[in-house]
């Protein structure tokens, strides 16, 4: 069991479809989905039928062929690497925004790595969301970090989702990235 970092809360307990099959749409079927958190507030506006913001969003994934194995050092950089290499180096640019309206709509890019080292690399994505069509509508980014931790001789996969509206979106994203993995790895070190 993971816990959520402060201001989120799992929603399993829930048992809502609609809910599983929206963190279903976030990873590949090949992975296990440990925990699918809401913001308080969007939890709250779950549990009394109002529409949900979605503005930010967090999910932990274990790779089903690795869920029961004990993970080494070696496997856990070998699965870093098949997971990360197509996204290629990151642009060394802190112009976000700019490096995203370049982008063909849908396509993930990576924008900046957060952390290397042997058990857990962390990096910073985004992509403009795809228009609806409607008239005079503006454009939509999102932001994602993907991590990827070895924790206790299991590989989990962490992802924090916010909207990007402003430049404190990508400086949030990666503090609540940050203090969910420290938190994690400080709880699991005994």
């Amino acid at each position: 069991m993971l816990d959520a970092p402060p201001g989120f809360a799992d929603t399993s307990f829930l048992g809502s479809p609609r809910m599983r099959e929206f963190a279903e749409s976030l990873t590949s079927a090949s992975n296990r989905i440990l925990l699918f958190a809401l913001t308080d507030a969007d939890l709250r506006r779950f549990m009394a039928g109002e529409r949900l913001e979605l503005r930010r969003y967090l999910i932990a994934v274990t790779p089903r062929e690795l869920e029961r194995a004990r993970v080494s050092q070696a496997e856990f950089s070998a699965y870093v690497n098949e997971s990360l290499r197509a996204l290629g180096p990151p642009p060394g640019s802190t112009g976000y925004l700019g490096l995203l309206e370049r982008q063909p709509q849908g396509k993930a890019s990576l924008l900046a790595e957060l952390r290397r080292d042997p058990q857990v690399v962390s990096v910073l994505q985004g992509m403009r969301v795809p228009a609806a069509g409607l008239w005079g509508e503006k454009p939509k980014y999102l932001l994602a970090t993907t991590t990827l931790l070895l924790l206790r001789g299991k590989a989990l996969q962490l992802a924090a989702y916010t909207d990007f509206e402003d430049d404190a979106d990508p400086e949030w994203l990666r503090l609540v990235t940050q203090r969910w993995v420290d938190e994690l790895l400080r709880l699991n070190s005994r």
